[in-house]
């Protein structure tokens, strides 16, 4: 089931605002043992999914169906968001939040190429040469 640019805005919006809020209210449990602050550090990559949407989504509404998220400055400003919120409740939350948020980033460009890009029809190159007749 898809749903309008607006309604993904929303939707990601309200749960980028409900990861943060469980981060911040559960930080004692998350910075309790290794395994839990990697956990948060998984939390923060989803925060950095969810706040890069709610951008991308932003932008399409206000920009129209043409505006692209770039590098600089939307993926960088999330980024930088999904690090400080997991820095809030362990430096290895910060760390782990930064691997894991990269590779996500990753495939999610290698999946947006896969799917929105136009296939170019291959055009046969000739070369300069000719074939010559032998008779």
């Amino acid at each position: 089931m898809t749903v309008t640019t607006g309604i993904s805005f929303i939707l990601a919006s309200i749960s980028s605002v409900l990861i943060f809020s469980g981060m911040q209210m559960y930080r004692p449990w998350l910075s309790s043992s290794q395994l839990h602050t990697l956990l948060g550090g998984y939390l923060g990559s989803i925060f950095f999914v969810l706040s890069l949407t709610a951008v991308g989504n932003l932008e399409n509404v206000v920009f129209g169906k043409s505006f692209q998220v770039k590098v600089f400055p939307e993926v960088l400003f999330c980024l930088l968001l999904a690090l400080f919120t997991s820095a809030t409740v362990h430096r290895v939350c910060a760390t782990s939040c930064l691997l894991i948020s990269l590779c996500a980033l990753f495939y999610m460009n290698k999946y947006s190429q896969k799917v929105h890009t136009i296939p170019v029809p291959s055009v046969p190159v000739q070369t300069g040469k000719k074939k010559k007749n032998v008779s």
